[in-house]
């Protein structure tokens, strides 16, 4: 009988995860997981502290998956406000070791994030980031951390099903990939410089290859026996990039919304949020007691004045 190459994408995941992390991370996540009333299916950690394994003086980035957002939350605002704009996002801090970890840990359920990972969901978050590299902490048995893996599975296909759509020619995993990132990256507000598509490729370039096997086995990508003779019709791709330009229209208005409602939910947020702009994009921001006691309002000027400076994309 032939392999699955869906099970061998879900199977490659799961022997991911059975690498060990730094104790501040299992600490953090035991810590952030006690405030949701017994309701968390997993933790995934990711981000540039899982790559680097550096932490400290960095955040340390997690989503915290569960059954339900009525069973998570005792205030039932923030059960709506999940539900209606996923994901909440929360700072948390904790000592582990003589060190301050600090982290920030967005909340998303199970039913959101199997929709989230899948081609028909237009916004890119969720797909574009759990194609990278992630750990499973705390998972609930071994059927949800089956489950999950599944869904993390599947966001690894969206992501290059949905740049084959746009550039069904590119075949080398290298162009996939970084193709792939840099169309994501402009599908939301982000203030990584120029070339970070290539930075993740290479941090993880020979998972990322055995990854552009599995998948497009799954996705039944034949190489083409000679190049075209003859330029195809320019209305070809048309869906493809009208697609895309509502990814991109789609995920610059949600993120928006995400950090005006962040800094609602996010202790210290707009400080937060001006020390990663400058690490990213070397653009100084300077935060007045003002616009900490309204981090709404003055997070709306601050998104404009920013965008004008180029700080984000």
């Amino acid at each position: 009988m032939a392999a699955d190459p869906n099970k061998e994408i879900q199977d490659f995941i799961l022997q991911e995860w059975r690498r060990t992390v730094p104790e501040e991370v299992t600490v953090a996540a035991t810590e952030i997981a006690r405030q949701f009333n017994g309701a968390v299916s997993g933790i995934l950690f990711y981000g540039s502290c899982l790559r680097t394994g550096e932490i400290e003086e960095k955040i340390l980035d997690f989503y915290v998956i569960v059954d339900s957002y009525s069973k998570a939350y005792s205030k039932r605002w923030l059960a709506i406000a999940n539900q209606i704009l996923p994901p909440n996002v929360f700072y948390h801090e904790t000592e582990v070791n003589g060190i301050t970890v600090r982290s920030k840990y967005a909340v998303l359920s199970r039913p959101d994030l199997a929709f989230r990972v899948r081609p028909e969901c237009l916004n890119v978050s969720v797909w574009a980031r759990f194609c990278q590299p992630c750990m499973l902490l705390l998972p609930k048995n071994d059927e949800t951390k089956i489950s999950i893996a599944s869904d993390i599975g599947q966001a690894v296909k969206t992501m290059l099903g949905n740049y084959l759509d746009l550039v069904p020619g590119a075949k080398e995993s290298r162009d996939l990939w970084v193709g792939a990132f840099e169309q994501t990256y402009s599908a939301e507000l982000r203030s990584e410089r120029k070339g970070k598509g290539l930075e993740i490729y290479l941090l993880d370039q020979d998972r990322y290859d055995a990854l552009t096997a599995l998948v497009e086995e799954v996705l039944e990508v034949i190489p083409d026996p000679m190049p075209p003779l003859k330029q195809p019709p320019r209305t070809e791709r048309l869906v493809p990039r009208l697609r895309w330009w509502a990814r991109r229209w789609n995920g610059k208005a949600v993120s928006f919304l995400r950090l005006v409602k962040a800094s609602v939910t996010f202790d210290g947020g707009i400080d937060y949020l001006a020390w990663k702009i400058k690490r990213h994009s070397g653009v100084e921001v300077e935060i007045t007691d003002r616009m900490r006691r309204r981090p709404v309002l003055s997070g709306i000027r601050m998104f404009w004045g920013l965008k004008r400076k180029g700080a984000f994309k």
